[in-house]
């Protein structure tokens, strides 16, 4: 895939309606945002547009909302509400709740210009609004998830988006991976060139596997083997070493013959385990499993004061124990191999990081990619989240605003929201 994409800055945007697709998808509580990251993060490109002249339609989703009322029931159901709760009036709170009537006054106050809300995302006001647009003004659509065929990449809403404007911005990274109305359908009707942030992302992601400096070390962690599978493949083919923790590693020790006691396991990937093993050997990758394990009698709520490790090959896991996260000779062995390497890539925590007792395998991670001079990549998730919590994200070279997205990057997959813009 030719991740070499036009930008803005490619394209003539003076007194051109733009429309630009961010990730505004925000948390909130009570209908106030409690952290605008993702809004700060699509300032660059926004701003960029209005001061070069551009007419700016933003839109994004929120949430999951279902725009259709008998689904929405039906959903409802599954979830065991009673039947006296499924009211329209009800549907139509859980949908109001996920309006982008927020985020417009939070673009707004950083702007110091008003951003118009459309209350619809192709109906009348959208219309009316986009045509009335000066150049330098912003509008905002609605939820673009109110409208039912955003998420099957409908071609008659993807063309009733494309009317309003005469060229298509994506500057939404994490939901690049989604073939979606607003993320891909609108750029089979109008010129599609990426934002600062999708530029970002591509270029410092794409040439960490295209063209690594050597040492180069991925680091993989989370709860399950099957999770990665393709990521682990992918990076065996680009790596010098590769380093497993988190729940998966277990799978991986258990295929080793080790005793893992009650840890997380999936019986159905142990022989893939062993594939990964001999095909590491075969290309001469170092594949590090964990040495040393924390362990418990039961899954963390809550633990806390002193808990047990035991080394890995030699005590095995009791039979009674799991294991929750790397031991202190392991965070040594990753520190080191994170030191030696010029390129590092991370990608899921190494323990129950939500549990501080459980978190110090994680945060030795984030310390080591904090400490190195490397170029370092952290890709989204419980890992971006880690190295924002403990502060080391400004010693990061890139922390990526996708997890999912970045995750299909690192499988080598062709990702639906960059495919389908224009090539330089």
């Amino acid at each position: 895939m030719n991740y070499n994409k036009k930008s803005v800055e490619d394209i003539a945007v003076a007194g051109k309606r733009v429309l630009c697709r961010c990730d505004f998808n925000v948390p909130t509580k009570a209908g106030v945002i409690t952290s605008d990251k993702r809004i700060v993060a699509a300032m660059p490109t926004i701003e960029y547009l209005v001061k070069n002249g551009a007419r700016v339609i933003l839109c994004s989703h929120m949430g999951k909302p279902e725009p259709n009322f008998e689904k929405w029931v039906k959903k409802q159901t599954e979830k065991g509400k009673a039947p006296e709760e499924l009211t329209k009036e009800n549907w139509e709170k859980a949908m109001a709740k996920l309006t982008l009537a927020p985020v417009a006054k939070r673009l707004s106050e950083l702007l110091g210009k008003e951003v118009k809300m459309a209350s619809d995302v192709v109906g009348e006001s959208a219309k009316e609004l986009a045509a009335s647009l000066q150049d330098g003004d912003v509008m905002l659509l609605e939820n673009t998830r109110f409208e039912k065929g955003e998420t099957k990449n409908d071609p008659e809403l993807s063309r009733k988006l494309a009317s309003m404007a005469d060229i298509f911005v994506n500057d939404a990274f994490g939901t690049a991976h989604r073939a979606h109305a607003t993320t891909a359908g609108v750029a089979d009707y109008l010129p599609a060139v990426c934002g600062y942030l999708v530029e970002k992302e591509v270029s410092i992601m794409g040439k960490a596997l295209a063209d690594p400096e050597r040492p180069f070390v991925a680091i993989l962690g989370g709860a399950k083997v099957s999770d990665k599978l393709n990521v682990i493949n992918n990076l065996l083919e680009k790596v010098d070493t590769l380093v497993i923790g988190g729940g998966m590693a277990y799978t991986f020790l258990a295929a080793k013959g080790y005793g893992i006691g009650q840890s997380l396991f999936d019986a159905e990937k142990v022989d893939y385990c062993k594939e990964m093993m001999a095909k590491a050997e075969a290309k001469g990758v170092k594949l590090l499993l964990p040495v040393d394990t924390v362990i418990t009698d039961h899954f963390p709520d809550p633990i806390d004061g002193e808990i047990e490790c035991c080394t890995v090959d030699a005590d095995k896991i009791p039979a009674d124990k799991m294991g929750m996260d790397i031991g202190e000779k392991t965070r040594e062995l990753y520190y080191e191999a994170v030191k030696a390497a010029k390129t590092v890539v991370w990608n899921g925590p190494m323990g129950v990081f939500e549990n501080p007792t459980l978190a110090k395998g994680t945060i030795a991670v984030a310390q080591a990619l904090a400490d190195s001079s490397a170029t370092t990549i952290v890709g989204g998730g419980d890992s971006a989240a880690a190295c924002e919590q403990l502060g080391f994200a400004d010693k990061i070279t890139h922390i990526s605003t996708g997890g999912g997205a970045s995750l299909e990057f690192l499988e080598g997959l062709e990702l639906p929201g960059i495919a389908c813009l224009q090539d330089k």
